[in-house]
């Protein structure tokens, strides 16, 4: 019997450590995504309900994403979603399963909060395993592929209820942003039609 305790605590002590490995990661990976000053990365979404590539600015809780079908603005509240096809900018509160599929980094918040976490490593990457505690959230699975030397992530899989998406990232550098980029200016697109959606 004493044989058996002490192999469970082990067991037990070695998920724990394992859990705690996956925070410091994700922790240090969020440090470095979300400098004060900003950062810019070019990224690629393939899923069910998107196809597309692009360049992306964050700051915070703020971004700027641009692709060939549409520049998105969120200041952190507000949401502006300029369609090029239809000259018409849509104004929205997103949720996080909204934000999450077009912000690739708005993991670096999420985490913190109603997820477990298990991690493996893979090459000369971190592969972290994110499971939703709250059936109720609008992304109950991630896969988080991190290098571990620099904490910068390379590769997010995330499901929803629509099914899988996976948005690869690369060109991942450190800026100085300024504020304004995250706002949508009506002086920039003066023919579109704005259409507020909140």
């Amino acid at each position: 019997m004493n044989k058996i305790s002490i192999l469970l605590f082990s067991l037990f002590a070695c998920l724990s450590l394992s859990a705690q490995t996956a925070k410091q990661v994700l922790d240090k990976t969020a440090a470095v995504v979300s400098a004060k000053s900003g950062a810019q990365a070019s990224f690629a979404i393939k899923g069910d309900q998107m196809n597309s590539s692009g360049t992306i600015a964050i700051k915070g809780r703020k971004f700027h994403a641009t692709t060939p079908q549409a520049t998105v603005w969120f200041d952190g509240k507000t949401q502006w979603t300029y369609l090029k096809k239809n000259e018409e900018v849509n104004v929205a509160n997103p949720s996080e399963a909204e934000l999450a599929a077009i912000n690739p980094y708005s993991f670096i918040y999420m985490y913190k909060k109603g997820y477990s976490y298990t991690m493996t490593k893979k090459g000369n990457n971190y592969e972290i395993h994110l499971t939703a505690t709250d059936k109720k959230r609008g992304i109950q699975e991630m896969y988080l592929v991190v290098n571990q030397k620099t904490s910068v992530p390379s590769q997010i899989r995330m499901r929803q209820k629509k099914g899988w998406t996976t948005i690869s990232i690369s060109n991942f550098k450190q800026a100085k942003l300024s504020d304004g980029i995250f706002h949508f200016n009506s002086k920039d697109f003066p023919n579109a039609e704005v259409i507020d959606l909140r």
